[in-house]
C-alpha cells in the first residue's frame, strides 16, 4: 500500500509539472526572458527554500545544516545544478520547435535515462567506498530500458506526425515547428537536465539523518540544485534583457499583479514535481529498486501528462489514426515502466 501511495504522490507531482506551462500563457506584455526569470525566482528559489525548511528539525537551522555538511558534496550538488540549468534553458527551446508533447517527451526521456544512470556512476567515481553502483541492479536497468522504449515509440509518433502534416498544419499546431532542429535541442536538453538527479545523488546525505523524516531528506539537496540552475538561467535572462532591450518589462506596473500571480502559480506547479519526488521516495523505502528509479518514474510520468496536454492543446490535430495509436502505445509503455521493475 505504501508503494502505491508513493507512486501516486510522484504522479501528482508529475501532473503539476506538466501543467506548469499553462499559467505562463496568461502572462502579459513581458518578453520570454523576463517572465522566465520571475517564475524562476518562485520555482528555483522561494518554493525550494520553503521545502528545505521542512527538513530542519526544531532547534536547528538550514545554515547549520550546510555548514556541517561535506563541503565537496555541497559544491558538487550546486555545480550539477548549474549544468542542469543549461538543460532548463534548452528545454524551453525544444518545446518551441517540437511542441509541448513531443518536446517534453524527447527531452524528459533522455533526462530520465541519463539522470538515473549517471548519478550512481559519478558518485562511484568520487566515492567508490560507498558502493553506489550496487543500486544499478538488473531491475533498475530494465526499468530504464522500458522507459526508453516508451520514449522511442512516442518519437516514432512524432516522426509520423512530421511526415503527415503539411507545413501549414504544423505551424498551426506549433508555430515554429522544426523537427530536425527540435530533436537535437531536445537531446541536448535531456543530457544536461539529467544532471539534476546527479546533483541529488551528491546531496542525498545533506540532512540531519534520523532527525529528518525520510520524505523530506532530499529537499535540502533539491534547493542546492535549483539554486545552481537559477544562477545559469539568471545570467542568460539578464543577457537577453540587455540584448533585446527588455529591461523595461520590469517597470510595467500595470501588469505586475497579473504576471506575478501567474509566474508564482507556474513556479509552484513546477516545484511540485520535486517536492512530490521527495515525499514519494519516503514511501518507497521498502523497495530499493523503485527508490533508485523514482527520478526515472517521475520523468516518464511527466512525459505521459505532457502528451495529454499536447492532445488537449490540439498539437496532434490532423494526424492519422495510426499515428495516434502509436502515441497511445508509447504512453501505455511509459505508465507500465513505473510498475514493471517492482514485479521483477
Amino acid at each position: 500500500m505504501e508503494i502505491f501511495i508513493g507512486l501516486l504522490i510522484i504522479a501528482v507531482g508529475a501532473f503539476c509539472q506538466s501543467s506548469s506551462y499553462v499559467p505562463i500563457n496568461k502572462v502579459k506584455q513581458w518578453s520570454w526572458e523576463s517572465y522566465w526569470l520571475v517564475q524562476g525566482v518562485f520555482a528555483w528559489l522561494l518554493f525550494p527554500l520553503l521545502g528545505a525548511l521542512l527538513a530542519i528539525p526544531a532547534g536547528h537551522s538550514l545554515c547549520e545544516l550546510f555548514a556541517q555538511a561535506n563541503a565537496f558534496n555541497v559544491w558538487m550538488t550546486i555545480l550539477f545544478g548549474v549544468l542542469w540549468g543549461v538543460g532548463g534553458l534548452t528545454f524551453g527551446l525544444s518545446m518551441r520547435y517540437l511542441g509541448v508533447a513531443l518536446g517534453q517527451s524527447i527531452a524528459l526521456g533522455t533526462c530520465a535515462a541519463l539522470g538515473t544512470i549517471l548519478g550512481p556512476v559519478l558518485l562511484n567515481v568520487f566515492f567508490p567506498e560507498l558502493g553506489a553502483l550496487s543500486a544499478l541492479t538488473a531491475a533498475v536497468i530494465i526499468g530504464v530500458g522500458v522507459t526508453l522504449l516508451g520514449i522511442a515509440i512516442i518519437g516514432v509518433a512524432g516522426s509520423m506526425k512530421a511526415s503527415q502534416l503539411t507545413d501549414e498544419e504544423k505551424k498551426a499546431a506549433v508555430k515554429d515547428f522544426n523537427f530536425p532542429k527540435g530533436i537535437l535541442i531536445a537531446l541536448l536538453s535531456g543530457l544536461m537536465s539529467g544532471c539534476f538527479n546527479v546533483g541529488l545523488e551528491f546531496g542525498k546525505d545533506i540532512n540531519f539523518g534520523s532527525l529528518t523524516p525520510d520524505m523530506y531528506k532530499t529537499l535540502p539537496a533539491t534547493l542546492l540544485v535549483t539554486l545552481g540552475g537559477f544562477l545559469t538561467n539568471a545570467i542568460y535572462c539578464f543577457y537577453q534583457n540587455q540584448k533585446n532591450h527588455t529591461w523595461t518589462d520590469y517597470g510595467k506596473g500595470k501588469v505586475w499583479g497579473n504576471n506575478l500571480l501567474f509566474c508564482a502559480l507556474a513556479g509552484a506547479l513546477w516545484y511540485s514535481q520535486f517536492f512530490g519526488l521527495s515525499l514519494g521516495k519516503g514511501f518507497l523505502t521498502s523497495s530499493p529498486t523503485l527508490t533508485t528509479l523514482a527520478f526515472c518514474i517521475l520523468m516518464a510520468l511527466n512525459v505521459v501528462f505532457s502528451n495529454i496536454w499536447g492532445i488537449i492543446l490540439k498539437e496532434w490535430k490532423g494526424c492519422s489514426r495510426q499515428t495516434i495509436a502509436v502515441l497511445i502505445i508509447g504512453i501505455i509503455v511509459l505508465i507500465a515502466s513505473s510498475f514493471v521493475p517492482n514485479l521483477l
